[in-house]
C-alpha cells in the first residue's frame, strides 16, 4: 500500500498519486469497511469522486465516459452512497499532515515561534430536495418551494500553506461562534488564532484562553475602547452602567495606542453554550487593545482596532501584530479559490451525507492543489501566495503520470488595487420563480 507522505511527495510527478485506489484502500481498511472484488470498490469509488471534483464537479454519464468505465452511471451513483464521507475526510486531513511536515523544515513556517491559523465561516448552496431542506434551511426572503437549501461552512486554515485543516458543516442559520469551537481541537498551546471580528467576543477568547491558544482580532464594532489612563468603566449587567463607557476595566499603558485591559464575562450566557459550559468560563480575561491608522495610497485613512491575547509588548510590537492581522484577508482569496475557481458554490448531491461526502471531495482536491502550489513555489523561488492557483488546478486536472510540473504562472503584486464588486454580463430576461414550479405549470395550461 502507498502510505499518504510517499503520495504527497510523489505528487511533484504525479499530481494524482495521492487520490490512487492503493492510497484510498488503505484508509478504507482503517475504518473497517469490507467489501466484494468488483469495478466498484469503495477505494475506486474514492479516486473516481476525486478525479469528478476535479474535472469540475461533472455529471456522472460524464465522467462514466470521460474514465472510459463499463459501467453505468446509476451503478456508480450507488456505490457513492456506500462510501463514509470520514473516509474521504481522514485522507484529506492527512495530505494536510504530510504536507505541513513537509512545510515545517521552513524557517518561515512559525511566527515568533508560534504556528497560525486563519478561522472563517461562509456558505454554499445546493439542490432543492426535502431532506436538505428540513436539515439546512433555506433564507428566509424566499417563499416554500422558490428557494434551495444554504448550509453554514466554518474553515480552519492554516496561515503559512493556505492548506485545510478542518471543515464543519451545519444548517443555514448556526452563527460563527456556535461552530468555531467544533475545529478548537485541532490546535494546540501555544498556536495563534486569526479571525474576523464576529470571533472577538468574550466567549470565544475565553475558549481558546482554556485551551492556551492565543488570539487576534479585530475588535467588535459593538465593543466601546477607550485608551484614556485610569478611565472609569461600566461592569456589565450593572444598573449604573452608563451610555458611551466602556466595559473594560483599565489596567496598564503598553506604548501609544497599545494598553492592558480586564474583561469581564458577560452576565448573559449565549445561546449555543450551555450553561455548564457558561460557569466554567472565567470571571474575566486581560487583553490587549491596539490602535492603529492604516494609510494606503488612493484610499482614505483607516482606524483599525485590534483585541489580542498576545499580552507581551517586547516580544509582540503592535505594528507586527497588526501586520500579522492583515494577512487575514488570505483566507477570503481562499474561500473564492474553493467557491468560485473550483465551482464549490452550488453541490449536486441530494442527501445529507452525500453533500458532506462531495464537500470532503473538494477539500481534499483544495489541498491536493495547494500542495503543488508549494512544490511549484519553492522550485521557482516566488512566495506561496503568488503561485496562481487557477494554474496548479489546471495543470493537476490535465497532467499525465510522470510528467514534470511546469513553470506554473506567478500572479504580480498589486496591493490595495480596488475593484468594483459588480457584475458586467447581464443575466437573461426572464422573470423570477417567485412561485412554486407546480403553481406555474398550472397557470400556464389555463392561458391556452
Amino acid at each position: 500500500m502507498v502510505s499518504i507522505a510517499v503520495a504527497v511527495r510523489r505528487i511533484k510527478d504525479d499530481p494524482h498519486a495521492a487520490i490512487s485506489p492503493a492510497v484510498a484502500e488503505s484508509v478504507c481498511r482503517e475504518l473497517g469497511l469490507e467489501w466484494r472484488n468488483t469495478p466498484l470498490t469503495p477505494p475506486a469509488t474514492i479516486a473516481l469522486l476525486a478525479q469528478q471534483v476535479l474535472a469540475g464537479n461533472i455529471s456522472n454519464p460524464q465522467l462514466i465516459r470521460h474514465q472510459g468505465l463499463d459501467v453505468t452511471a446509476a451503478a456508480y451513483c450507488t456505490a457513492k452512497g456506500r462510501v463514509p464521507p470520514e473516509a474521504i475526510g481522514q485522507i484529506s486531513q492527512r495530505v494536510c499532515d504530510a504536507a505541513e511536515r513537509a512545510a515545517a523544515a521552513e524557517p518561515e513556517y512559525l511566527w515568533k515561534g508560534h504556528r497560525t491559523w486563519h478561522l472563517d465561516g461562509s456558505s454554499f448552496s445546493m439542490s432543492d430536495t426535502p431532506e436538505l431542506q428540513e436539515h439546512f434551511g433555506q433564507p428566509g426572503n424566499q417563499k416554500p418551494g422558490c428557494g434551495f437549501p444554504v448550509a453554514h461552512l466554518m474553515c480552519l486554515f492554516t496561515a503559512i500553506t493556505g492548506l485545510i485543516r478542518d471543515v464543519i458543516v451545519s444548517p443555514m442559520r448556526t452563527g460563527d461562534p456556535a461552530a468555531a469551537p467544533k475545529v478548537h481541537e485541532h490546535l494546540r498551546a501555544g498556536d495563534v488564532l486569526i479571525g474576523d471580528t464576529i470571533f472577538s467576543s468574550y466567549f470565544h477568547i475565553a475558549l481558546l484562553w482554556l485551551r492556551g491558544v492565543l488570539g487576534v482580532f479585530p475588535n467588535h464594532q459593538k465593543r466601546i475602547v477607550n485608551f484614556r489612563a485610569h478611565r472609569r468603566f461600566a461592569r456589565a449587567g450593572s444598573k449604573q452602567r452608563c451610555t458611551g463607557q466602556p466595559t473594560s476595566r483599565w489596567i496598564e499603558r503598553l506604548g501609544k495606542d497599545d494598553q492592558l485591559v480586564e474583561y469581564f464575562k458577560p452576565v448573559q450566557c449565549p445561546k449555543w453554550m450551555t450553561r455548564q459550559e457558561y460557569e466554567e468560563m472565567p470571571a474575566s480575561l486581560r487583553v490587549r487593545e491596539i490602535r492603529r491608522k492604516v494609510r494606503r495610497n488612493g484610499f482614505r485613512i483607516l482606524t483599525l482596532l485590534v483585541v489580542t491575547t498576545l499580552l507581551d509588548p517586547a516580544k509582540y510590537p503592535a505594528d507586527e501584530i497588526v501586520r500579522l492581522l492583515g494577512q487575514r484577508w488570505n483566507v477570503e482569496t481562499n474561500l473564492r479559490h474553493l467557491k468560485t475557481t473550483m465551482g464549490m458554490e452550488v453541490l449536486r448531491t441530494g442527501s445529507v451525507e452525500g453533500v458532506c461526502r462531495e464537500l470532503w471531495t473538494f477539500m481534499l482536491i483544495y489541498n491536493l492543489v495547494r500542495v503543488i502550489m508549494m512544490e511549484a513555489a519553492a522550485r521557482q523561488g516566488v512566495p506561496l501566495h503568488r503561485i496562481s492557483f487557477a494554474d496548479a488546478l489546471y495543470w493537476m486536472r490535465h497532467a499525465w503520470p510522470g510528467q514534470r510540473m511546469p513553470r506554473l504562472i506567478v500572479n504580480p503584486y498589486r496591493p490595495d488595487r480596488p475593484e468594483p464588486r459588480a457584475v458586467k454580463r447581464r443575466p437573461k430576461e426572464y422573470d423570477r420563480l417567485n412561485k412554486p414550479r407546480s403553481d406555474m405549470r398550472k397557470a400556464l395550461k389555463y392561458r391556452r
